[in-house]
């Protein structure tokens, strides 16, 4: 757990399902709870090794971020990236994302990405800042079973 100045990085535990869910909808982040973030699917990614879901909370204990980092074994993934917007621009998202980084590294990953949607500015910056380059060579397709994934 890494201590800073007025709030503690953890690994998400399965209780915590409910108030990450309501910070994803305070921070305007789209989720999918009938389908890829339903309570079963995350729990079922919080069980597996190449996955690090991490949340920050400030000294009450109240949640004020989330960082969810995967990895394929060559790149990782940095994803679902929320910081509650009473808390944003104090550096709870970067520590998030350095966080998020540790673990991938540890894991061996020397690559890491992000996927940003075109509005979201701060979140641009943010990654930007840290060193993060964007590709606008990269177009992004997807393939889903259904809408709700």
């Amino acid at each position: 757990m890494n201590t800073e100045r007025f709030f503690t990085i953890r690994t998400m535990r399965p209780a915590d399902y409910s108030n990450v869910l309501a910070l994803w909808t305070a921070c305007g982040l789209p989720s999918r709870p009938c389908g890829r973030d339903s309570e079963s699917h995350i729990h079922g990614e919080l069980a597996h090794r190449n996955a690090s879901f991490l949340l920050a909370e400030d000294h009450h204990k109240t949640l004020i971020g989330s960082v969810f980092a995967t990895h394929d074994g060559r790149k990782g993934w940095i994803n679902r990236l929320a910081v509650d917007p009473r808390w944003q621009r104090q550096g709870v998202g970067r520590s998030l994302v350095t966080a998020a980084e540790e673990r991938l590294r540890g894991h061996g990953i020397e690559i890491i990405a992000c996927l940003i949607e075109g509005d979201n500015d701060s979140s641009e910056k943010l990654f930007r800042a840290l060193g993060y380059v964007p590709h606008d060579d990269i177009r992004y397709y997807t393939k889903r079973s259904h809408p709700d994934v």
